[in-house]
């Protein structure tokens, strides 16, 4: 694909080539032949196609494969720590149908829980532990205290009001459609509104919330950010996860720019952002699988996907996910 700074991405920008598969034959030491089964597909992945240079994390190379986590079963390996048939996690796989790694580049899954492999880009992935992390770490809830989630039925959002209505807290939660707005209600919600027909931002917030907001998970940025500001209480913690309003705008003078900054500071807010990469080795990244994976498995926990089965289609997947196309986590499946 090409870097795209501005605007949304459509099927044009992406190329799906069909190449020479690779064979067990052409292994090295110390290396797999790994199929992928099933391939994350993530909000973040949006600043790696912009070819900026001062991110987080690197952008995509025009011409390369992308890569993002995915969940894949070895077909062959020269490794003593893999055999034909181990499912194995690769935080930079390739958008390939088979491929080519190192094996000191994969990791098992954790084995004290036996899931489905899908659960691995699901319930268990990188974006249900970012809503563990910030809602436990950074929003330090206590029980009786109230949350308001934006983009509350996406892959972080949903874990992070099932998280926190389990701390005792009173969630609401914003959503883009009603059909999503009955989802997170499902899933324990005691609030929830639809952010397209609800009005002022402000004046929702406040009323779904009169009480004020102790915790904001912010997924979304731009003027809804603004909203919740207003209806903040002293000590709030603002959890700075996401901005998907602010992802795909045509132009720099499109940027929204906060109005109500000063309540941070009357109000003695904290502010934090976080990259849940530099958080994997943390005690809670622990905590957070063997609970969820626990609840999960016990049916406390609910999560949905949206699965677009195969690789080909997987540029369509991430154009929906910024289109808000999608219900839940975004997965493809590797093979129809």
């Amino acid at each position: 694909m090409i870097p795209i700074r501005f605007g949304y991405l459509k099927e044009s920008d992406f190329s799906v080539e069909k190449i020479q598969a690779p064979t067990k034959n052409q292994l090295k030491n110390n290396q797999v032949l790994l199929r992928p089964l099933y391939y994350s597909v993530d909000p973040y992945q949006r600043g790696r196609i912009t070819g900026t240079k001062d991110s987080y994390v690197d952008s995509y190379v025009a011409g390369q494969t992308i890569t993002n986590y995915l969940v894949g079963e070895v077909v062959a390996s020269t490794s003593t720590g893999y055999k034909e048939g181990d499912i194995v996690l690769h935080d930079s796989g390739k958008w390939e149908s088979e491929y080519i790694v190192n094996a000191k580049e994969l990791s098992k899954p954790q084995p004290k829980t036996k899931v489905d492999p899908i659960d691995f880009v699901g319930v268990l992935s990188m974006p249900s532990y970012t809503a563990y992390y910030g809602t436990i770490v950074i929003g330090k809830p206590k029980a009786g205290e109230t949350i308001l989630v934006s983009s509350a039925s996406g892959a972080v959002g949903q874990m992070a009001v099932q998280i926190a209505k389990a701390r005792g807290l009173k969630v609401v939660a914003v959503a883009g459609s009603d059909d999503k707005v009955e989802f997170v209600k499902s899933l324990g919600a005691d609030v929830a509104f639809n952010y397209k027909t609800c009005g002022d931002y402000t004046e929702a917030i406040k009323k779904a919330a009169p009480q004020g907001i102790d915790i904001y998970y912010d997924n979304v940025g731009g003027p809804f950010l603004d909203g919740a500001l207003a209806n903040i209480n002293i000590h709030v913690r603002i959890i700075v996860c996401g901005a998907i309003t602010q992802y795909n705008l045509s132009s720099p003078d499109q940027v929204y720019g906060v109005k109500n900054f000063t309540r941070i500071l009357v109000q003695k807010a904290t502010v934090q952002g976080f990259i849940v990469f530099e958080h994997y080795n943390d005690q809670a990244h622990n905590e957070f699988f063997n609970k969820v994976s626990k609840l999960y498995k016990e049916g406390k926990i609910q999560y949905k996907v949206d699965v677009t089965e195969g690789l080909a289609n997987a540029p369509r997947a991430l154009i929906n996910l910024y289109e808000g196309k999608n219900f839940g986590k975004t997965i493809v499946k590797a093979k129809v």
